[in-house]
């Protein structure tokens, strides 16, 4: 349960960090203003709080004045009369993902491929690199906006990690990277590998490469959640373990 609080309020820590975060009773809404995407702006419960039917209607209110879709992300544990306040006031769980956490004694590091540099992008254009090939990786448009570049210069300057896999002809081949830590906690995300660039290791090296960099500058517990066996089993092989339930929860 401490290691569940712990990850929660490594939640808590990034969405008060959005650029114009909403405090709601026990819950915080990460609002950011340049985008309407329901992964950046959604709430979640501070850990160990008492939610009521009330704060449900009022979490709901705040995101229609911010013009944002009701949507939640929480450890399970953390909130366990939530769902059912949530579900009568008519929100769906869209989905309940394992987490999985690594330690410094855990953590196991793979070699990385062959022709390939995995460093941290220093100017916007190396920024844009990184998340235009992110966005492909997970099938989306191969490019990135100016408010991407600046969401990810503002996460590195807060202490947050950015890897980029560059190839010997200078191509980003993907990336990753980890939110500034909260509490000695970070979350790791983003951990993305261009098809052509695939089954080759990479995927697991860019995760060992972002986990030792939290570690190295003294964080002690990194998270991350898997999207699919594959990447499951990428990340176990460097040492992350199941610990946990996360709920995503949202409204029309």
């Amino acid at each position: 349960m401490i290691l569940d609080n712990r990850v929660q309020q490594c939640v808590v820590a990034t969405l008060s960090a959005r650029p114009a975060p909403v405090a709601v009773g026990p819950f915080v809404v990460g609002v950011d203003p340049t985008t309407t995407s329901p992964h950046i702006n959604y709430a979640t419960p501070r850990p160990g709080s008492t939610v009521t039917a009330a704060d449900v209607t009022a979490l709901v209110a705040a995101f229609r004045a911010a013009g944002r879709k009701p949507r939640l992300e929480y450890v399970a544990r953390c909130a366990p009369g939530l769902e059912a306040l949530l579900t009568a006031a008519g929100f769906v769980v869209e989905a309940r993902h394992t987490y999985l956490v690594c330690l410094p004694d855990t953590l196991r590091t793979p070699p990385t491929p062959a022709g390939v540099d995995l460093v941290e992008p220093r100017t916007d254009d190396q920024r844009a690199a990184l998340v235009a090939a992110q966005n492909e990786a997970f099938g989306q448009a191969a490019v990135a906006t100016g408010a991407d570049v600046a969401r990810l210069r503002r996460q590195q300057a807060a202490g947050g990690v950015a890897v980029t896999a560059v190839t010997s002809s200078g191509a980003c081949a993907g990336g990753g990277g980890a939110a500034p830590p909260a509490d000695a906690v970070s979350e790791v995300a983003g951990i993305a590998v261009r098809e052509p660039y695939r089954r080759r290791g990479l995927a697991g090296a860019i995760t060992a490469a972002t986990t030792r960099r939290l570690f190295d500058a003294g964080v002690e517990v990194a998270w991350l959640e898997a999207g699919g066996a594959d990447s499951w089993r990428v990340y176990e092989r460097v040492g992350y373990r199941p610990a946990g339930e996360r709920l995503y929860v949202a409204a029309d």
